[in-house]
């Protein structure tokens, strides 16, 4: 029996009305996940959490991922504390660098991303273990900070990165790493070398979000997922051919989620582009045998 989790993702593009409704859907389906996104300018991922943690009733939700330089560690770790006392064990909370243009325009590009992420993660994590943390980093300043209320069950915090340097910061310091849309199988052995490199303790996660469309046209596929795949190319910086894509009829997606495990992926997120989303959803997971 497979222990890969499969999730689904809330596409930052629509509307945030829609989430209590489409979380009870892919929980009526069977997902064991469902991930919500914060970039800049869309929703926000804490927000976006509660939201689907309070429609649903055993989903676990990921947020991937919060940029460390628009949050204080402090006032996350409050936050995250919050839901995963309320919601105990079904929160992942997802740091990441943010996208340096973005962050650029509203004022908070650090003077060092890599510090930054690490001393947020670090601090961020012994704020959700209930300790009292003094920290004078190189970017993160905590003086005898302490929850009152931390959670039982900390949440596991996970890194949302891609540069080689910030994979071995994840390994360091994370209790997973999550692995932007277009990373296939080749890309995830990769990633496990350099956490490993970083010391990643053997219960560190590997979490791969990436994009899907199924159908039984392959061109009619083909065109829903170009300019998904196009863009992404051009920020992953590899030709667009390279992108990896879970897509085609159900039973070649499955064949493509199940590659991923092979490499090494704990938790699969698909995001799901094209009509009706919970019908191709729906597919995947009948042709994974996920559904009775």
């Amino acid at each position: 029996m497979t222990n890969l989790r499969i999730g689904v993702m809330y596409d930052r593009d629509w509307a945030p009305e829609g989430l209590p409704g489409f979380a009870r859907q892919a929980e009526a389906l069977g997902v064991d996940d469902l991930w919500v996104v914060e970039d800049l300018g869309w929703n926000g991922g804490v927000s976006a959490a509660a939201v689907a943690l309070g429609a649903t009733e055993r989903l676990r939700v990921g947020i991937g991922i919060t940029p460390a330089p628009l949050r204080s560690p402090a006032l996350l770790a409050m936050e995250l504390a919050t839901l995963a006392r309320v919601f105990p064990g079904r929160l992942v909370a997802g740091i990441g660098h943010g996208v340096r243009g973005w962050m650029v325009s509203v004022g908070v590009a650090p003077r060092s991303p890599l510090a930054l992420l690490e001393e947020t993660i670090t601090a961020v994590r012994a704020l959700l273990r209930g300790e009292r943390v003094e920290l004078e980093g190189r970017e993160v300043r905590l003086d005898g900070v302490q929850l009152v209320h931390p959670p039982a069950e900390p949440p596991p915090v996970v890194a949302g990165v891609v540069r080689p340097r910030s994979l071995e910061l994840s390994g360091r310091v994370a209790d997973g790493t999550l692995i932007a849309e277009g990373h296939g199988p080749g890309d995830l052995e990769k990633t496990r070398t350099l956490t490993a490199k970083g010391g990643a303790a053997p219960g560190h996660t590997l979490t791969v979000l990436s994009f899907c469309c199924v159908g039984e046209d392959p061109d009619e596929v083909a065109r829903t997922l170009h300019p998904h795949t196009e863009g992404q190319g051009g920020w992953l910086g590899r030709p667009q051919e390279e992108v990896f894509a879970v897509s085609g009829r159900p039973e070649s997606a499955a064949e493509q989620i199940r590659a991923l495990e092979t490499a090494g992926a704990d938790t699969v997120v698909l995001r799901v582009v094209g009509p009706e989303p919970l019908r191709q959803l729906a597919s995947v997971l009948e042709a994974l045998g996920r559904r009775d």
